[in-house]
């Protein structure tokens, strides 16, 4: 959530970092709101102190003026009137900060679509073939390693089930990198739940922002989660950090829900792009000043997960409109798999 303070002081960076996002954020509605809280703030406090001293005057007075005594019954009822103003002004404020994304790092690549994404570096040799290699959803069908249909039978379309040599391959990979990130990397690993409440999916700004794309048992009103990330980012919520303890490193392996909508013609067909999947996740609480560096090293010990396992692969930066709305600056890392 962007800081109330930095909209009021620089309106006009807000809104062309929201302009670079392609996002609409509501900051003449949003002043307006503050500046009805921050008057109605100030008269409160004037009434109040007002209310003390004739307070202090009746209690020393004899005789209690009935002026006096009517002028509080209106300033009681006034403050109470602010009072109102102020608590609607403040939950229209914290709701219009919910829905503005954050704003960009200035060095972050413009555009709006992922045609302005940035190749930072590619890495690795595409191997050649002499054959037609196989997409990943016949290779895994002909190796008895993936079953879509049952998936389908059990749950949805956009589920499928992993068995045998998958089954193990992904619990293998898992494990693997889990390994990885703490032996070598210096990560802590965490198991945290998989539903979380919503105080916890608005704090990592999946709320508002992908409602629409999450699981929610409604009843509980619990989210399932679309990454680890939303829980891990609660760990140290309402908890103060002492000096000297950061920077903290956590990984953690969770399965992902997302209830996403797929567009036609793009990885339509095997498991890219699915409402369940496992995912390892790697999290970091730094200093601000020390971000950027942090964010580097995180980068590069994802990297090493397809270096060591000799994938080719690239390293693109993404656009100010392609980035999450949470995001400042964004990495990813796209993995070449032969066939599709």
């Amino acid at each position: 959530m962007l800081s109330l303070e930095l909209i009021r002081n620089d309106p006009d960076m807000v809104r062309r970092a929201m302009e670079s996002r392609g996002a609409s954020a509501p900051i003449d509605e949003l002043l307006e709101l503050d500046q009805q809280r921050r008057s109605a703030i100030a008269e409160a406090d004037q009434l109040r102190a007002r209310r003390n001293v004739v307070s202090r005057e009746l209690g020393q007075a004899k005789e209690r003026p009935a002026e006096l005594i009517e002028e509080m019954r209106g300033v009681g009822s006034r403050i109470r009137e602010l009072e109102d103003v102020i608590r609607v002004a403040d939950e229209g404020i914290n709701a219009h900060l919910l829905n503005i994304p954050n704003v960009p790092r200035e060095d972050a690549p413009i555009g709006l679509t992922e045609e302005s994404n940035v190749v930072e570096r590619t890495v690795g040799e595409l191997p050649t073939f002499d054959f037609e290699p196989l997409p990943h959803w016949e290779l895994g069908r002909n190796l008895g390693a993936i079953d879509f249909e049952r998936g389908v039978k059990l749950a949805a379309s956009r589920f499928y089930i992993l068995q045998g040599k998958g089954a193990r391959l992904q619990r293998a990979l898992t494990d693997w990198m889990i390994d990885l990130h703490v032996d070598q990397h210096g990560y802590q690993e965490m198991y945290v739940p998989f539903l979380v409440n919503r105080d916890t999916v608005t704090a990592s700004g999946h709320l508002p922002h992908f409602q629409e794309e999450m699981y929610h048992d409604e009843e509980d009103d619990l989210w399932m989660l679309p990454t680890a990330e939303a829980a891990i980012n609660s760990i140290h919520r309402d908890e103060i950090i002492e000096p000297g303890i950061l920077p903290l490193y956590y990984v953690a392996h969770t399965p992902c829900w997302r209830r996403e909508k797929f567009s036609a013609g793009r990885d339509t067909r095997g498991i890219k792009r699915v409402h369940q999947f496992e995912k390892v996740e790697m999290f970091k609480f730094v200093e601000p000043e020390t971000s950027d560096d942090e964010l580097e090293k995180l980068v590069a010990n994802a990297e090493e997960v397809a270096a060591k396992l000799e994938m080719p692969y690239r390293v693109l930066q993404l656009s100010t409109g392609d980035m999450s709305a949470p995001a400042v600056r964004t990495y990813d890392i796209e993995i070449w798999a032969p066939g599709g």
